[in-house]
């Protein structure tokens, strides 16, 4: 009958939805129930790893570091893409090589404007 069908190959992922909200809201009132609900100075600092902060919690950072995380961000990117297509290089064939060269090309231009943009300084 079109209207009486249950799929059973998605239960198991139906048990493990209802178990894991189940999971999540039972921490949250766990933690609701049993936490410190007294205020004290120790709690009410900026944490610092441990030690005693130091000046303003409000610190401006250079834009420097947020450049360098980018950085990162776009070669790791490309490590990440270049891997998998490494594996199946002898499979996917001239085209997904041509892709791929212009992948490189592309963050190659980016690195070489950074380069000259002096986003590597670390002055």
């Amino acid at each position: 009958m079109p209207g009486t069908y249950l799929p059973s190959d998605y239960l198991p992922i139906l048990i493990f939805l209802i178990i894991a909200t189940a999971f999540g809201f039972g921490a949250l009132l766990i933690g609701e129930i049993f936490r410190m609900r007294r205020r004290y100075s120790e709690k009410l600092m900026p944490y610092e790893s441990g030690i005693t902060p130091l000046g303003e919690p409000r610190y401006r950072f250079s834009i420097r570091f947020y450049i360098i995380a980018m950085l990162f961000v776009v070669f790791d990117i490309e490590a990440v893409f270049i891997y998998p297509w490494a594996i199946v290089f002898d499979e996917i064939g001239i085209y997904a090589f041509i892709e791929m060269v212009i992948f490189i090309v592309i963050l190659f231009i980016g690195y070489i404007y950074a380069w000259k943009k002096e986003a590597f300084r670390w002055d």
